[in-house]
């Protein structure tokens, strides 16, 4: 396999940080950021151990027989996950308050470049 090969995997366990799934000889992790663009609280929520799924190569170890993989970039939004997203007030806030920060941000910069 190389960089960008779609593959099939089973998966053989979970940890906070991502899955582990196993490809023949090879093992792989899939880390949680690369199972959705969105919010993932659980990735048990939305697989089980011994599902078959699909994952793009991102990075093979030949040495180690490893591979790093990747659920979301050749999958839709999983409905599970779209499902499952507890809404957390802490992100809401600081989305609401980017715009806020980026425009002090520019006015900063401007007023620094001025005077100069």
């Amino acid at each position: 396999m190389k960089k960008n090969d779609l593959i099939e995997c089973k998966i053989t366990g979970f940890q906070e940080y991502g899955m582990f799934v196993n490809c023949g000889e090879y093992n792989g992790l899939v880390h949680i950021s690369e199972i959705s663009e969105l919010f993932v609280a659980d990735i048990e929520n939305i697989f089980n151990t011994n599902d078959i799924v699909r994952l793009q190569v991102i990075e093979v170890d030949e040495e180690t027989k490893r591979y790093k993989l990747s659920y979301k970039s050749c999958h839709e939004i999983n409905k599970k996950i779209s499902k499952s997203i507890p809404i957390i007030i802490g992100f809401h806030s600081l989305r609401n308050r980017l715009p806020e920060w980026v425009a002090k941000k520019k006015v900063e910069k401007d007023e620094s470049s001025n005077n100069e």
